[in-house]
């Protein structure tokens, strides 16, 4: 009878268990060796401006839309925004990403991410783009950090 029991019980539990079906992987994304992930730019961008050309000059195409890829804090509050931008261009966009593969993972928190702000030149003209790093709701602290670029617009 304790025989009849169990064996009832285990048939009942497996009853009410639903079965597993595999999962699929979720999509590789292009990473290096070490993880990094590239800036999330569309691919539309003509042309892509990152941290290692901070106080260069860039030339771009009148109505050519362009791209400024940084790194930023933006789970402590620090962003990317333009301080100070001549006339000739207009904001053409934004996008934000991970810079490592570990972030997309479930409970990941914090961490560094992709900023990228997009521009466009309305005309020819040559000029300072400056965007800074920093807290939004901080308008008396000094920024984090500063970006330079010369846009040379033709």
């Amino acid at each position: 009878m304790i025989r009849f029991a169990v064996l009832t019980l285990v048939l009942i539990m497996a009853a009410c268990t639903q079965p597993q079906t595999p999962s699929e992987p979720p999509a590789p994304a292009a990473t290096s060796s070490n993880g990094a992930l590239p800036a999330p730019t569309p691919s539309d961008v003509a042309i892509r401006i990152n941290a290692a050309q901070d106080g260069q000059t860039v030339q771009v195409g009148v109505n050519q839309r362009f791209a400024v890829e940084l790194v930023g804090i933006p789970t402590a509050g620090y962003v990317w925004q333009p301080a100070q931008m001549p006339a000739f261009l207009t904001r053409a966009g934004d996008a934000s990403g991970p810079t490592i593969a570990a972030q997309n993972q479930p409970g990941y928190a914090g961490g560094n991410h992709w900023e990228v702000l997009m521009f466009a030149a309305t005309g020819p003209g040559t000029g300072e783009l400056v965007l800074e790093q920093r807290r939004p709701w901080e308008t008396n602290e000094p920024p984090a950090h500063v970006f330079r670029v010369t846009i040379v617009a033709r």
